[in-house]
């Protein structure tokens, strides 16, 4: 009786083990898999967001333009057509209002940090509508492509978050000093930045 009891106590003390065992394997692999889980949707995490840029200041100049966020980069890519051909400045304006046929009604630069006007990345300061400026071709078409990490696209920080803002199209280029716009003229097309 005696021995039948030394093994029943020790068949309980191997499997309360086992269970242990087990239980903690099956924790360690829940955690694996849920921290394989985050991983995958922070590498997925991606936010898009495209508009057709309007003829603006009687022009002809149309477009589309995009943002795209992810790991913290916003990219923008636009393509227009009805340009003269050469140098055009584009800006991100403070305002997603393209309703008054100069788009004076987007307002200036989107500057939230009440930095002066200049080529981006530059010491002395810049908007962070600043983009700079771009060439189109002998047909009047153009490509443009940006990226940084100084943009949001519906954050919470007023200083990156760009919905809610305007991209503009100008005449003429940027010379980087002339305040507070860069003296690039008119606004030849816009489109409002709205989620």
């Amino acid at each position: 009786m005696k021995r039948i009891s030394l093994l029943l106590i020790g068949l309980l003390l191997i499997s309360s083990y086992s269970c242990k065992q087990a239980k903690k394997e099956a924790e360690e692999a829940s955690e694996a898999i849920e921290k394989s889980v985050e991983m995958v949707q922070e590498e997925v995490m991606e936010e898009s967001i495209a508009f057709k840029m309007e003829p603006k200041s009687d022009s002809e100049v149309s477009g589309e333009v995009s943002f795209t966020e992810k790991d913290g980069m916003v990219s923008m890519s636009a393509t227009f057509s009805g340009l003269t051909p050469g140098e055009h400045a584009i800006h991100i304006h403070e305002k997603a209002d393209c309703s008054a046929a100069d788009a004076t009604s987007s307002g200036g630069h989107w500057n939230p940090t009440a930095e002066p006007h200049g080529k981006w990345g530059d010491e002395g300061g810049f908007h962070k509508g600043d983009i700079g400026n771009f060439t189109a071709d002998a047909e009047g078409n153009a490509a443009v492509s940006f990226e940084t990490d100084q943009w949001c696209i519906g954050c919470e920080d007023p200083n990156k978050n760009i919905v809610g803002k305007a991209v503009i199209v100008h005449k003429g280029k940027d010379d980087f000093t002339s305040q507070p716009s860069g003296a690039a003229g008119a606004r030849v097309s816009c489109t409002g930045i709205i989620q």
